[in-house]
């Protein structure tokens, strides 16, 4: 097995090494099968936790849970999620990755059984709850590719693995309305069940060795440590608010989508709503290469792009209720946006201390995470008593302040990345 040896220091990294064309890295064990395998996994752990999101309607009505309130299902994922970034995702630079990776998906196993089976409304909140929590997985997988991958090729890695973390997030929906169709909501809990155990499966039998160097820390430092980076690193404060707000405008849209849609005059089956997630894949396969931007030192001009393609798309959003076409050209626009800044800001931030990637991540994506959770919550409130036009208002609101924070924090982050 090859051990991956790199120079690091606190504010950068070596790109001396060269590349080879006969695959995504040379020098290291990220062979393309590998990172395609990495991306696989990412994306089918991830979408347990956003299965829900078609299905709401269904869950409302057998549980006796209000429009005005279902969003909580999606919130209590996503803060379980957040909660798991900041508990299990750091161990990635204490323990073993490898092992800690088969762990969380064989438990990932056991939450989606138990929310497949729920007779009621308190356990199966008690299953999404552990879904939410052990679906950082795909965390962890994504600092441990960045550190097999070579560093000049370490931003088109991430791109990569994290464009199969926003696929399934987005064929999460297909696939739960096509289930949920043929044989109720309960199927695509378990069905994901049975996918998850052959890929642990697939995992436990490829998956190299972690050779990387661990910290001499305890767990209660471990801890700390994600604090400190907070207060040490401006770049990871800096991007944390752009990830916070732009998956707030994310979750703003596809929480709420599915009451418009299963309403009339649309009255979609679950199917018909679940494959709107195939347009976002368009545009989240499009802003892959985003990665490779940043690796070549144009990061800050690809979030300005897409940062105005963000809020341009809330308009042709706007207009759902009267064009499905115009929904479709925004849903295209809003993912290639909110996948082109997610991508270029772990790029940005991984640069900053190789050592401690996996605590990195974890600090970032708990801005990620609470950003979905309010999108979720909130958009279907305003939904309920403003309906579209003032979720659409919402989600225009939140994008148009992420452009002007990135516009306010320019110089700073130039500042930064020059030193």
């Amino acid at each position: 097995m090859v051990k991956v040896k790199e120079k690091t220091t606190i504010k950068g990294e070596d790109h001396d090494t060269k590349t080879n064309q006969s695959q995504i890295v040379s020098g290291s064990t990220m062979t393309r099968y590998m990172a395609l395998l990495f991306a696989t996994a990412c994306g089918m752990a991830v979408a347990n936790i956003y299965y829900a999101q078609p299905l709401l309607d269904s869950l409302s009505i057998e549980f006796g849970i209000a429009h005005s309130s279902i969003g909580i299902v999606i919130t209590i994922t996503q803060l379980c999620y957040a909660l798991g970034l900041l508990l299990l995702v750091p161990l990635g630079d204490l323990l073993n990755r490898r092992r800690l990776i088969i762990s969380q998906m064989l438990l990932s196993v056991l939450s989606l059984i138990v929310v497949g089976i729920a007779p009621i409304i308190t356990v199966l909140f008690t299953g999404l709850a552990a879904v939410g929590l052990l679906a950082v997985v795909t965390q962890v997988l994504v600092a441990f590719a960045s550190t097999l991958a070579a560093p000049s090729e370490r931003g088109r890695i991430v791109g990569l693995v994290q464009s199969g973390i926003v696929i399934g997030i987005l064929l999460a929906r297909t696939f739960a309305g096509v289930l949920t169709d043929l044989a109720g909501w309960r199927s695509v809990y378990l069905v994901s069940a049975a996918m998850m155990l052959i890929m642990t499966g697939v995992l436990f039998r490829v998956l190299p060795r972690d050779e990387s160097e661990r910290e001499s820390l305890s767990y209660p430092q471990l801890l700390r440590s994600v604090l400190t980076l907070f207060r040490q690193e401006r770049i990871l404060r800096i991007r944390g608010v752009l990830a916070l707000l732009i998956f707030t405008a994310f979750s703003t849209l596809w929480t709420s989508l599915v009451l418009p849609l299963s309403a009339p005059p649309y009255s979609l089956s679950h199917t018909a709503i679940g494959a709107f997630g195939l347009a976002g894949v368009a545009g989240a396969l499009a802003a892959a290469h985003a990665g490779g931007l940043a690796d070549r030192g144009l990061g800050q001009r690809t979030t300005c792009i897409a940062l105005v393609l963000l809020l341009a798309s809330w308009f042709p959003i706007s207009f759902t209720e009267h064009s499905l076409v115009a929904l479709v050209i925004g849903v295209i626009f809003l993912d290639l946006a909110v996948q082109a800044v997610h991508v270029t800001n772990q790029s940005m931030i991984f640069k900053v201390r190789p050592e401690a990637r996996s605590r990195l991540t974890a600090a970032y994506m708990i801005f990620y995470s609470i950003g979905s959770a309010m999108g979720s919550i909130i958009s279907t409130n305003i939904y309920a008593n403003y309906g579209w036009i003032g979720v659409s208002l919402f989600g225009a609101s939140v994008s148009a302040l992420a452009l002007l924070y990135w516009v306010m924090t320019y110089r700073l982050t130039e500042q930064i990345r020059e030193k």
